[in-house]
């Protein structure tokens, strides 16, 4: 039987809508990236085009790749493959680097006697507070809020979510997302657009910056080229900058946490491939080892820990990193893997000893 007329047409012509690419509206990309890079969740229509947008531009002879289209931004080499060898800080017996294991060093994965000593008696000193930061036994707020980049809103805001619906969350302890997409530590370290934006985030939710308490900080620099130990160096400095800008627009904040990249492995960009993303983690253990002992100065900690070497999966919880986990960029979290990291900063706030007492119900 010969096939309809109209039907083979019609097959022929989805043959070759599929055999050429569409199209792709180049400033409609960017502003989806963007969009994506806030944390905002797209339509499934935006998300499919966002994606072959993205496969368009990594391709070979696409605007991303080594020879592609002139006039169009962002091009450059894929990333060299990642190192199969990393083993995760927290487990860590072989010096990388010079440097030896655990997230605070000889081996250690808890803060020494000093420096949780001095986290306690932070802990102790943080209380709901009013609009003026004073001690307020009723209305008053401890405020909750990230700095960083794309992953840190994307996964912060997941948190969020799964944290207001916890029943555990004392009803005094406020989450504010003031982790911005793009915003790198050199930005906040040097300029003050982020910073307005986490005012207008913090006004936005009915509060005020001296009611900030906590900060989580995970943080990275776009781009990083110069090797080891350089990029780490300035990971570190441009961080210590922010912590130092944090305290003049917070004088309230008495507990900082740090949290290194997540696995790197998959990245298709040079935006923060592997081994930089896992090296960040020695700039975090430095600016902790580093970090001020004034009476005033508040007391910087290991937050969770969230790299390990992909599907290899680690001793300290069995967390692995999947494919699917990542984005098409492999760089950022996809849906699972900010549900990833959501659930180890809940398990983290919920259980630790320096944030259980504020942010659990008491009683």
């Amino acid at each position: 039987m010969k096939p309809h007329l109209p039907l083979l047409l019609l097959t022929c012509a989805l043959f070759a809508i599929h055999a050429e690419d569409i199209k792709i509206d180049w400033d409609k990309a960017r502003e989806l990236h963007q969009r994506a890079q806030r944390g905002e969740k797209l339509s499934p229509d935006d998300q499919k085009y966002y994606e072959e947008a993205q496969r368009q531009f990594n391709k070979p002879g696409g605007p991303g790749a080594p020879g592609g289209q002139p006039g169009q931004p962002g091009k450059q080499d894929p990333p060299p493959p990642a190192p199969t060898n990393l083993v995760p800080l927290t487990e860590l017996t072989t010096p990388y680097q010079g440097q030896d294991g655990g997230l605070y060093g000889a081996g250690k994965n808890d803060p020494p006697a000093e420096l949780a000593a001095r986290a306690k008696n932070a802990v102790a000193q943080i209380h709901p507070l009013d609009a003026q930061g004073k001690p307020a036994t009723t209305g008053g707020k401890i405020v909750l809020m990230s700095i960083g980049m794309s992953n840190t809103t994307q996964e912060f805001s997941a948190f969020k979510a799964i944290a207001d619906a916890d029943p555990r969350k004392s009803p005094s302890t406020v989450i504010v997302d003031g982790a911005q997409g793009g915003q790198t530590a050199q930005i906040w370290s040097t300029q003050d657009r982020p910073w307005d934006e986490a005012a207008r985030r913090i006004q936005a939710a009915g509060l005020t910056p001296a009611q900030v308490q906590v900060l989580w900080i995970k943080e990275a620099n776009a781009g990083p080229s110069a090797g080891w130990p350089a990029e780490t160096d300035r990971l570190r400095d441009d961080i210590k900058k922010l912590i130092t800008r944090a305290r003049e627009k917070y004088p309230n904040v008495k507990l900082i946490f740090l949290s290194s990249r997540i696995y790197a492995g998959y990245a298709t960009t040079r935006l923060n491939p592997e081994p930089y993303a896992y090296e960040g983690a020695f700039a975090m253990r430095a600016i902790i080892k580093d970090q001020p002992t004034t009476a005033d100065s508040p007391v910087i900690l290991w937050g969770p820990y969230l790299w390990t070497n992909g599907e290899k999966g680690r001793a300290l919880d069995d967390l692995k990193w999947l494919r699917t986990d990542c984005g098409p960029d492999g760089t950022h979290p996809s849906e699972t893997g900010r549900k990833k990291v959501a659930t180890l900063l809940l398990d983290f706030f919920t259980k630790t000893p320096y944030a259980q007492p504020w942010f659990v119900k008491q009683g």
